[in-house]
């Protein structure tokens, strides 16, 4: 029989890591980070880490370990995560994957597999220094020639993702849409069960992100900015909403005001992207925020669903 996972996924701003905690107390779990971002060290005010408060509620793997300055793809990802996910059930707990990186969570689910591809450092570097020189949108004109299908999915922006689609798409010779479309004939290698958090109304998710932002500025985000930069950070790191945008502040470019604004404002488009990723996936349950009274009633009907789907009862 499948060894039982559960995922917590959703827009940002939703109170996911509150769920998966309070999921992990009610049935036994430890929590599998799921956030392209999280995983960088100290980079926890932008990416809304698991705070150390949290962290003391319930185990968390795979956040805030990597050096900023060290590249991480979904293939480094998915081999840790499984790892982690076989030792967490050797202890026969419930790994609780939580996050909002869509193509992290389908690593699992789908069980993507990248054994033919260890990555190509040379074309890697190389497509780095084009991107550097040129700008990313040379290169996303490149993909949309090489593979449209992935570059419908992936935003002009989004240059770590722009970049491994060309590194997988150059170096197998066979497009990422391809290798993505013979994986979802594979399957799950769990008995898994999906929620995904969201709003009913998009001003209820644009509220909440405003005040997340505001709280962001509050804890010292700018301070982390200006540290940020100072470390050298990599490319990766750098694709992290949050600083980019302070980045003309810290530069005397802009006013505080403005550089705030244009945070929110691409928070804003971020979790739009969210939306589409995961509505686009039918194994998910959706529970809206604002349909419920309190965070306790939410997690009531969250455990009810999780005890439902995976057969598992409540622990104490």
């Amino acid at each position: 029989m499948k060894q039982p996972l559960l995922v917590v996924a959703g827009v940002t701003a939703s109170g996911k890591t509150g769920l998966a905690i309070e999921l992990c107390r009610r049935f036994g779990g430890e929590v599998v980070c799921a956030d392209s971002m999280q995983i960088y060290r100290g980079m926890e005010i932008a990416t809304a880490a698991p705070t150390r408060e949290e962290r003391a509620q319930a185990v968390h793997h795979l956040c805030s370990f990597l050096p900023i300055g060290e590249s991480f793809s979904v293939a480094d990802y998915a081999a840790l995560a499984r790892e982690t996910i076989a030792e967490i059930h050797a202890r026969g707990k419930l790994p609780v994957l939580c996050g909002g990186t869509g193509l992290y969570i389908s690593a699992i689910l789908d069980h993507l597999d990248f054994s033919g591809f260890s990555g190509d450092p040379a074309l890697r570097a190389d497509l780095k220094e084009r991107a550097e020189r040129e700008g990313i949108e040379p290169l996303y004109r490149q993909l949309c020639a090489l593979d449209p299908g992935a570059a419908a999915k992936i935003h002009p922006n989004n240059r770590g993702r722009v970049l491994r689609a060309l590194e997988v798409t150059l170096s197998t010779g066979v497009p990422m849409s391809e290798h993505q479309r013979r994986a979802k004939g594979r399957e799950c290698p769990y008995r898994a069960f999906a929620l995904a958090l969201g709003y009913r109304e998009r001003a209820g998710m644009w509220g909440r992100i405003d005040r997340r932002v505001d709280r962001m500025m509050e804890s010292g985000l700018l301070e982390e900015a200006r540290r940020f930069y100072e470390r050298d950070p990599g490319p990766t790191a750098c694709a992290a909403i949050g600083y980019k945008e302070l980045h003309p502040y810290l530069l005397g470019e802009c006013t505080r005001e403005e550089a705030v604004e244009r945070l929110k404002l691409r928070t804003r488009q971020y979790a739009k992207r969210q939306l589409t990723w995961f509505k686009r996936d039918e194994r998910y349950a959706w529970l809206y925020v604002d349909e419920y009274d309190s965070p306790a009633q939410l997690s009531d009907r969250a455990a009810q669903l999780t005890g439902e789907a995976l057969g598992l009862a409540p622990r104490g």
